[in-house]
């Protein structure tokens, strides 16, 4: 045979996600990797345990069946390396114990996913590191907030559950004329639809216990970092004595093999019902960076390739004061919409998103944010089930 990756190269996405992580040659010709559950590695005499000098030599340092899901994601990312995590939380954090000491100073987007802001004002502050939040739409203007001691600015993009975009190169551009390691929560778009490490990201992080599951099923995060980075962040990980399990591994390898088409059908869907929703006297505004109307759609439209299925819209009420109990009408008479925290599954999902914690982007003020996580069912139903919602909030 040809050599595969040389073909691959040049390849279409969904012919990448068919054959990437996947070496029938080196397993009898068998097309999935084994599942190889390992803690004890034996070595062939004294010298060689001595030197470690063999591929394997712990389970915590990696199987046949979790490098094949580190290969995989190498080959979306262009990145270096990759580890893998117990959960796309610890593939946030792992980087920032990776760089961060005592006496440093991280940047953090206000808009970040709120178990990291947790991690920061917790974890980082009893470690001796500060941390100041900036606002999304800064771009080259961080400069202005990065001190002497600043050594990491932690992005993402769209933002969480109101989904502001950030310019990733201009912020990446001035982070690295001051030395600071620059890092990327890429979960929303997935490298598919946008490579962090391409627009000057020294760091991409992935929760992918979203699409790359897609079966709400597994919590596992990636961490992939450029040539500059990946022995310290390895060196981290192994430190932490942190791993993914061999059999979640596979599983999300095998779930790769379909997330082009998935992300497809959650994209095509998705911004159906954003248009809709658009349109609607009930609905105040629409979060949603690929639709013209959006603040950061020019940017999204100029660095990404696509959109997932995840976004919000701010419920239009009369007063503040009936924010929740409008909020929490919606959501009870939902269906097929079920209430829960994750997303990137074949389910559509919905939640009242908290904004309290927010310190530069403020929550908007027309009313609650109901975030909708778009899953594969029929739009037409999926419609059906908003307007009840609505239904069940205006008799309010």
């Amino acid at each position: 045979m040809n050599d595969k990756n040389d073909f691959l190269a040049g390849a279409g996405v969904n012919t990448r996600l068919s054959h990437i992580g996947n070496s029938p040659s080196d397993f009898h010709g068998f097309v999935n990797p084994p599942v190889v559950h390992a803690s004890t590695v034996l070595f062939p005499n004294a010298k060689a345990m001595e030197t470690r000098a063999q591929k394997y030599t712990y389970g915590t340092r990696g199987t046949p069946t979790t490098d094949a899901l580190c290969e995989a994601i190498d080959a979306l990312e262009g990145s270096a390396g990759t580890v893998l995590v117990p959960s796309g939380l610890a593939a946030v954090t792992v980087p920032f114990l990776a760089f961060l000491s005592a006496g440093d100073h991280a940047l953090i987007v206000d808009s970040v996913y709120f178990p990291t802001r947790h991690f920061c004002d917790t974890m980082l502050k009893r470690l001796g590191v500060s941390v100041d939040y900036y606002d999304p739409m800064i771009g080259a203007g961080i400069e202005s907030l990065i001190k002497p001691n600043t050594r990491l600015v932690h992005t993402e993009a769209p933002g969480s559950n109101t989904f502001e975009m950030q310019d990733i190169s201009a912020i990446s551009a001035v982070a690295h004329r001051h030395g600071c390691v620059v890092t990327m929560d890429n979960t929303w778009a997935t490298p598919l639809y946008f490579k962090p490490l391409d627009h000057g990201v020294d760091v991409s992080i992935h929760a992918a216990t979203k699409y790359p599951s897609g079966h709400s099923d597994i919590l596992m995060g990636t961490v992939s970092a450029n040539a500059a980075h990946w022995e310290q962040l390895l060196e981290a990980h192994g430190a932490l004595g942190l791993c993914g399990s061999p059999d979640d591994s596979y599983q999300i390898l095998r779930g790769l093999r379909t997330m082009g088409i998935r992300l497809e059908r959650h994209q095509e869907s998705t911004l159906n019902i954003a248009r809709w929703l658009e349109e609607r006297e009930d609905v105040a505004r629409v979060l949603h960076p690929a639709l013209p109307s959006f603040p950061g759609h020019d940017l999204w439209k100029r660095d990404f390739t696509g959109s997932s299925g995840i976004f919000s819209f701010v419920l239009k009420v009369d007063s503040q004061e009936q924010f929740k109990a409008k909020a929490h009408a919606f959501l009870d008479a939902l269906s097929i919409f079920g209430l829960g925290w994750s997303w990137g599954g074949f389910e559509s999902l919905a939640v009242h998103a908290g904004l309290s914690d927010r310190r530069v982007s403020k929550a908007p003020s027309e009313g609650p944010v109901i975030r909708l996580q778009i899953g594969l069912e029929d739009v037409a139903d999926l419609r059906r089930d908003i307007e009840a919602g609505f239904a069940a909030a205006k008799a309010l």
